[in-house]
């Protein structure tokens, strides 16, 4: 059995959250620093020592503004942050998935 693929409707910032619109009507509210914090790019996640342990770093100060971002193909956004940082794809799964652990 397959599921049918996330689809947005929109996605805005409004003030300190990114507000996000879903074709099934859900709508989610993501606090900026922690989607920053969330970021899924190999630099943020961090990537392992030689004895396997992720060193994951904090963004820097001032690095949750969003500046601009740009929607990828119909699977994903891509936020550009006020430090530069520009390189982390979140995928629609991830952004609902980051909806469910902020509704807890």
């Amino acid at each position: 059995m397959s599921q049918t693929p996330l689809q947005l409707s929109s996605i805005q910032k409004i003030g300190d959250l990114l507000a996000i619109a879903w074709a099934d009507g859900r709508e989610d509210y993501l606090g900026l620093e922690e989607v920053r914090k969330a970021c899924p790019c190999a630099a943020c996640k961090g990537e392992p020592d030689v004895l396997g342990r992720g060193v994951m770093p904090e963004p820097p100060p001032g690095s949750s503004e969003l500046t601009s971002w740009q929607m990828i193909g119909g699977y994903g956004w891509q936020p550009r942050w006020g430090d530069g940082h520009a390189t982390g794809i979140f995928s629609y799964n991830y952004l609902r998935q980051l909806g469910d652990q902020s509704e807890k």
